[in-house]
């Protein structure tokens, strides 16, 4: 009888023994993500404050997105890296943010067009709003893959094929765009370290459309 119970107390042992090692992955992949996301809103915050000066958000983006890159990869990396890239990326990546304001000037005179009561007036701001809906999800796209040395022109020339190439995940990004915004529009601080979230999701786009 005494044999039996101590048989028994052992597979019970030897059980609860497997199934804390099959739970195991499982907190450490957990504890991962979580990780993971808690950097995003930390790289939201350097995104926000490399972006104050207006022309610099395409480079705050790409190095955002480079570092997040190197924290998927289990590769070393922080603020101090992260201020290098930036100051590579921003040697062309100011015009390319430029360009961005241009289209954004471009738009809004269209819109106004159409307040004035304009012949064709709502064609063509529909036009423009679409238009620069499309290229904020290419600078996004070329600022997820870009690296030291890389030309923005070639970048974003790539990324625009891409975003009509592959609509799934433009839609994702402008998902993740209209995220910042609602979250500008209800929370304003809380808009920053969703800024990171948002290039988070343009790394992951980029890597699923690589794997295909």
């Amino acid at each position: 009888m005494a044999f039996r119970t101590d048989a028994a107390r052992t597979r019970a042992r030897q059980a609860r023994q497997a199934r804390n090692a099959r739970q195991a992955p499982h907190e450490s992949v957990l504890a991962e993500r979580f990780g993971l996301f808690a950097e995003c809103l930390l790289t939201g915050v350097w995104i926000a404050v490399a972006a104050l000066p207006l022309v610099t958000y395409p480079a705050a983006f790409a190095a955002g997105a480079r570092h997040l890159r190197r924290r998927i990869a289990h590769e070393g990396g922080g603020l101090r890296e992260f201020a290098a890239d930036f100051r590579h990326a921003v040697r062309r990546g100011w015009l390319a943010g430029l360009a961005g304001w241009a289209a954004v000037a471009v738009v809004w005179v269209d819109v106004q067009a159409v307040r004035a009561g304009l012949p064709g007036g709502r064609l063509v701001a529909a036009i423009g709003i679409f238009a620069l809906i499309g290229l904020a999800v290419a600078g996004l796209r070329a600022a997820a893959v870009w690296e030291p040395g890389a030309s923005w022109r070639a970048l974003l020339a790539t990324a625009g094929r891409r975003t009509v190439l592959d609509p799934a995940g433009s839609f994702l990004l402008v998902g993740g765009m209209a995220l910042v915004a609602g979250s500008a529009w209800v929370t304003p601080p809380l808009a920053v370290p969703v800024l990171g979230a948002v290039a988070a999701a343009a790394v992951a786009v980029e890597e699923r459309l690589r794997r295909r």
